[in-house]
């Protein structure tokens, strides 16, 4: 069983339809990026392991979602205060 196509809608002349085979318009499709997904952050975070205790591990994921990101806010903390 083979699936129909749908109907051509009413005043529709597959003629009149520009060709994209033009040079302008391979022009236009070259020029075209197309990105997907979200867009790269200018500091984009690296994926690491890092073993750390379990009590800590407990008290971060205690306070909810976002503990890996409360982890690292501690961790740039602590770096700001060494460096000053």
């Amino acid at each position: 069983m083979t699936a129909s196509r749908p109907p051509i809608p009413p005043g529709f002349d597959p003629d009149d339809a520009p060709d994209l085979s033009a040079p302008e318009w391979r022009e236009k499709f070259a020029a075209a990026k197309v990105q997907r997904g979200r867009p790269k952050a200018e500091n984009r975070k690296v994926s690491t392991t890092i073993r750390l205790d379990a009590d800590v591990i407990a008290e971060f994921r205690a306070g909810g979602e976002g503990w890996q990101s409360r982890i690292n806010t501690a961790l740039r903390e602590w770096l700001e205060k060494k460096r000053a």
